[in-house]
C-alpha cells in the first residue's frame, strides 16, 4: 500500500486533448489550478487522442511514459485535468504506485483549503463526500474484508457497505443543514425586496479582478490576490448610487471552464444570490487577448445555474494595463448601456461604473398601482411574498390597490409562475 501524503507534494500533471489540438489556455488554466492547490509541479505531460482509454485514459505507451516520469522525480502525485473513472484511478495507482488525482478533486482541494465560513465550508464537505462515494474502493484493500471478531459478528455487513451507509448519512445531515442555512438566507432575500433593495451580484472568470473591484466600489477588505479561486465565500455589502437607493453589491465565487457539477449542486444554495439579483455585474480582465472565450466560458455557467435572465452588464477591468486606454460606457443601438471600462486598482472609470448601475437600476425597476380583484388574491399573497408591495388600500367592493415596486425581472417570474404572460403586470401597472 502506498502512502497518501498531504497538499504540498511533487506533481506531475497530465492534459490530454480528446478529439481536438491542444488548447494552450487550456493547460495555463491547469497548471495555476495546481499551484493553487499548493502542489510542486515537477513535470507536464501533454498528448492527444481521439477517446480516452478505458483502463489508464491515456494509452498504454503514454502510462508509461508518466511511470518513468514519477520514478525520475520521486514525484507523490500525478494530477490529470479531465475527470477520471474510480477504476481508471485505481488502475493508475496501481501502475504508477503514487496518488492520482482527477479535475474534479484538485477544484475540490482549492474550495476546502479556500472555505471560510460555516456554509462554505458545509457545501465543500457535500461536494468532496458525494465525489468520494463513487470511489470509496480506491487504494483501500480494507474496505472489502467482512467484519468480524469478537463483538463484531453480525449481519455480515462489510466494512465498504459500513463506510457507504456512514456516507449516505453524513451526506444527508450536511443537505438539511444547508437547507437551515438556505432558509436563512431565503429571509434575507425577502427582506431586502420589502425594503426595496436591489442586490447587485459580480460574477466573472477567476482571477478576472472582481474582489479588488469589489474593495475599490465599497471600501471593503475582501481578500484579493493574484490566483484562481482566491474568494470562495460571498460577502455582502451595501453601496451607494447617485439619485438611487442604497444596492446591496455581492462578491461571488469565480468562474472556470468545465467547473465540476459537484460543485455546482453543492453551491447552489449560495449562487441562488446570483440567479436572484437585479443585475450582474460581469467582470471580464480587459488586457487578456481571449476575454471573448471566457466570457462564453461564464455565460454557460450562468445558464446551467438558472441566471442566464437576469440582466448584465460586462465590466472591463484592468484597463491600467492597456495604453492609451480611457474609461468609457458602450451603449447598444437603442441607448441602453452595455459595458463598461475601469480600473479597480487606479480607480479610473469607477465613478462612471456608479452612475451606470444606477442608470439599468432606475429603468429596470416598475413603479405604480396595481389594482386587482378579490378573486385574484393568489397573485396578491405572492406579491407580497415577493416584497412588491410598498402600501396597500381595501375597496369597498372588496378591490385591491397595491402600489408595487420591483425589478421588472422578478415580476417577468412571477407572471410566469402564475399562468400569465411575462408583460402582464408590467401592462397592467399605472
Amino acid at each position: 500500500m502506498f502512502d497518501r501524503p498531504r497538499a504540498g507534494e511533487r506533481a506531475i500533471l497530465v492534459h490530454v486533448a480528446v478529439n481536438g489540438a491542444i488548447d494552450a489556455r487550456e493547460v495555463t488554466e491547469f497548471e495555476e489550478l495546481a499551484i493553487s492547490a499548493g502542489a510542486d509541479v515537477v513535470a507536464l505531460v501533454t498528448g492527444s487522442r481521439r477517446a480516452p482509454d478505458a483502463r489508464y485514459f491515456v494509452g498504454s505507451g503514454k502510462a508509461e511514459e508518466i511511470q518513468a516520469l514519477v520514478q525520475a522525480h520521486e514525484a507523490e502525485l500525478v494530477i490529470f485535468d479531465h475527470e477520471l473513472s474510480p477504476s481508471q484511478e485505481r488502475n493508475l495507482e496501481a501502475l504508477l504506485q503514487c496518488r492520482v488525482l482527477d479535475r474534479t478533486g484538485l477544484i475540490l482541494d482549492i474550495f476546502a483549503q479556500r472555505a471560510r465560513s460555516h456554509e462554505g465550508k458545509l457545501q465543500v464537505e457535500l461536494a468532496q463526500l458525494e465525489h468520494l462515494a463513487t470511489r470509496l474502493v480506491r487504494g483501500w484493500s480494507h474496505l472489502e474484508r467482512q467484519r468480524g471478531g469478537i463483538g463484531m459478528r453480525g449481519p455480515g455487513e462489510t466494512q465498504l457497505e459500513t463506510d457507504r451507509r456512514l456516507l449516505a448519512g453524513r451526506i444527508a445531515q450536511i443537505k438539511r443543514r444547508l437547507e437551515r442555512v438556505d432558509r436563512t438566507r431565503e429571509q434575507g432575500r425577502v427582506s431586502r425586496r420589502k425594503s426595496d433593495l436591489p442586490t447587485v451580484s459580480l460574477v466573472g472568470y477567476t482571477n478576472a479582478g472582481k474582489s479588488t473591484l469589489f474593495n475599490a466600489l465599497t471600501g471593503a477588505a475582501v481578500y484579493a490576490a493574484d490566483q484562481l479561486f482566491a474568494t470562495l465565500d460571498p460577502t455582502l455589502r451595501r453601496l451607494d448610487l447617485p439619485n438611487v437607493a442604497s444596492v446591496v453589491i455581492a462578491d461571488t465565487v469565480g468562474f472556470i471552464s468545465r467547473l465540476p457539477h459537484e460543485l455546482v449542486a453543492a453551491f447552489r444554495s449560495t449562487l441562488v444570490e446570483t440567479c436572484e439579483a437585479s443585475l450582474l455585474l460581469h467582470v471580464l480582465d480587459a488586457a487578456d487577448p481571449e476575454r471573448a472565450v471566457l466570457e462564453r466560458s461564464v455565460v454557460e455557467v450562468l445558464e446551467e445555474i438558472g441566471a442566464a435572465d437576469v440582466p448584465r452588464l460586462l465590466v472591463f477591468n484592468k484597463l491600467d494595463l492597456i495604453d492609451g486606454a480611457t474609461p468609457k460606457v458602450e451603449r447598444d443601438t437603442a441607448g441602453r448601456p452595455t459595458a463598461v471600462w475601469v480600473s479597480a486598482v487606479s480607480g479610473a472609470g469607477l465613478d462612471l461604473l456608479r452612475s451606470t448601475i444606477a442608470e439599468i437600476l432606475r429603468a429596470d425597476t416598475l413603479r405604480g398601482v396595481l389594482d386587482l380583484a378579490p378573486a385574484q388574491a393568489r397573485l396578491r399573497a405572492r406579491l407580497f411574498e415577493l416584497g412588491a408591495v410598498v402600501a396597500e388600500q381595501v375597496a369597498a367592493d372588496g378591490h385591491f390597490h397595491l402600489q408595487v415596486s420591483a425589478s421588472r425581472k422578478h415580476l417577468r417570474q412571477l407572471c410566469r409562475q402564475e399562468g400569465l404572460s411575462e408583460g402582464w403586470l408590467e401592462a397592467t401597472v399605472h
